[in-house]
């Protein structure tokens, strides 16, 4: 359609030497002749102006450069729906099928060639005219007639521009259950609740980058009546509002990689009764406060089990306290925050997160099995005994007293003195001051299938991860670190073979001594 000037042009979007806009007035420029164009650019740095033209306001723009005027010529308003879908599932070009009537060979063009179409687009149920140009739904009837089964239709980056503009090509797919509109600057529709029908069915929707607020998605919402899963990721959202009669079937909500710096913003969604699934990675977020009890849980978000938190601004350890108010949270993944990165041990940071989520299954997209549960939680412990003997703890139940304070910012402490019962004074001495010395194992390295090769002593830090043993080993074996199989039998428990499974963990998560020997295998 490049060069063909539609009769609503105002507010149709647009492709021009490969960059996007949207038509906010058609008409005559003075002093040059002729009809132009006056668009605004999605890249505001592909603009000239506001437009403005020599004092002259001929529309707005919501950026100083996002506007120009160009020649009707020079605009694409895209194509129908089926142009796009027989373009990238249709026959090639080359398509050729002959048959003989009589003594003569005919070519199958017309007629043959349209039954081939549609009897191909009748099987299609996942399709994507991703970047296809795609405008409108085209002649009443004719997708639903061609293609009545899909069912996962990727729609992003094309030139829809209307809401009613997608319910169109949606009211004819019956069983369209799940569709990609990212990339897509869609107006809001006058009557929202009028296109319900079109999308009677859809129960995933994706808006990506497609500049819609909060607002605008709960003024919409009303045409999505059984939406579970809705994706909102980098739209500049800043705030969110409770849902009012709407998304109550959600089971997933995607806001990432937005604007949202209070995290109390997130009480707008917390009483979705049916969400399972929240992810507000690469936003601002810092802090977050659940109304209850010390020791109770909330009635906030009380079908949430998962949690996704990666790339935000959490530096403090209360965080991770209200997330244990949580009742039915059992999966977090909260990588690329300031607390993954202080000066604490990785292993030793996600200990103290799996002692204050008692519910906790998986974090950072792996299990906490059952023995790393119990020596996280002895860790913890053992870790902050001094603190809560400093506090008012006691061995002596009847003299058992630590302050609120100490109890605000350890609410499982007590939890686990019940489980594990109270710390002793051997398990709480002060630690000694820092030395190279301390942080060393001394290891014997055996080979006990290679009867020539001599055992070697050495002392390694109880911080080396296995995978960095065998690269250590690779040096003084010359056998491919792929090849090693690495165990180890400790000092104090002759005959017993624990095995090092897990590249990424260090030394003493397994609980290696001095004295111990590295049995090495390949």
């Amino acid at each position: 359609m490049t060069g063909v000037l539609p009769s609503d042009p105002i507010g149709r979007r647009i492709i021009c030497d490969g960059e996007y806009a949207t038509v906010h007035y058609v008409g005559m420029v003075p002093p040059t002749p002729g009809i132009w164009l006056g668009v605004e650019w999605d890249n505001p740095l592909r603009g000239k102006h506001d437009g403005r033209h020599e004092g002259t306001k001929y529309f707005t723009c919501s950026h100083p450069t996002g506007g120009s005027f160009i020649r009707p010529k020079m605009a694409n308003f895209g194509v129908k729906f089926l142009t796009a879908v027989t373009k990238r599932y249709g026959p090639s070009d080359d398509w050729n099928e002959t048959m003989v009537v009589g003594k003569k060979t005919v070519e199958l063009v017309g007629f043959e060639l349209i039954q081939e179409e549609q009897s191909q687009f009748k099987t299609l149920q996942d399709i994507s005219v991703r970047e296809c140009l795609v405008s409108e739904a085209g002649e009443k009837g004719e997708i639903h007639m061609s293609c009545p089964n899909i069912s996962t239709l990727n729609l992003s980056k094309n030139l829809l521009f209307s809401w009613e503009n997608v319910a169109e090509i949606a009211f004819q797919l019956e069983k369209l259950k799940t569709l990609e509109l990212s990339e897509n600057k869609l107006s809001l529709p006058s009557d929202p609740s009028s296109l319900a029908n079109s999308f009677r069915h859809l129960t995933a929707l994706s808006l990506n980058r497609s500049g819609v607020t909060w607002n605008t998605v709960l003024q919409c919402a009303v045409m999505w009546p059984e939406l579970e899963e809705l994706h909102l990721a980098s739209n500049n959202i800043t705030e969110l509002e409770r849902p009012v009669n709407c998304l109550q079937s959600l089971t997933l909500l995607d806001i990432s990689n937005n604007h949202i710096t209070d995290g109390n913003q997130l009480c707008a969604v917390s009483d979705l009764p049916r969400l399972k699934q929240l992810i507000i990675s690469e936003n601002k977020i810092s802090s977050i406060n659940f109304p209850a009890p010390l020791g109770c849980c909330t009635e906030s978000f009380a079908s949430l089990n998962h949690l996704s938190v990666d790339g935000n601004g959490i530096s403090q350890w209360a965080f991770f306290n209200e997330l244990n108010k949580l009742s039915n949270l059992h999966s977090l993944n909260c990588q690329n925050n300031p607390i993954m990165e202080s000066d604490k041990n990785p292993e030793t940071t996600r200990q103290i997160i799996i002692a204050k989520i008692s519910r906790l299954k998986i974090l950072n997209r792996t299990v906490i099995l059952p023995q790393e549960r119990k020596g996280g939680e002895l860790d913890y412990r053992k870790m902050f005994g001094n603190d809560w003997v400093k506090s008012g703890g006691h061995q002596n139940t009847d003299l058992n007293n630590p302050l609120m304070e100490f109890l605000l910012d350890h609410p499982r402490y007590s939890e686990l003195i019940t489980k594990y019962g109270a710390p002793d004074e051997a398990e709480i001495k002060q630690p000694q001051p820092f030395a190279l010395k301390n942080q060393l194992l001394s290891l014997t390295i055996m080979c006990p299938e290679k009867a020539d090769q001599k055992p070697i002593n050495r002392k390694l830090p109880e911080s080396m991860t296995v995978q960095k043993v065998k690269g250590l080993l690779y040096r003084l074996l010359k056998v491919p670190g792929s090849e090693l199989k690495l165990s180890y039998e400790s000092s104090k428990m002759e005959g017993k073979e624990i095995q090092l499974e897990n590249d990424l963990k260090p030394l003493h998560f397994y609980s290696m001594e001095n004295g111990d020997r590295v049995l090495v295998r390949w």
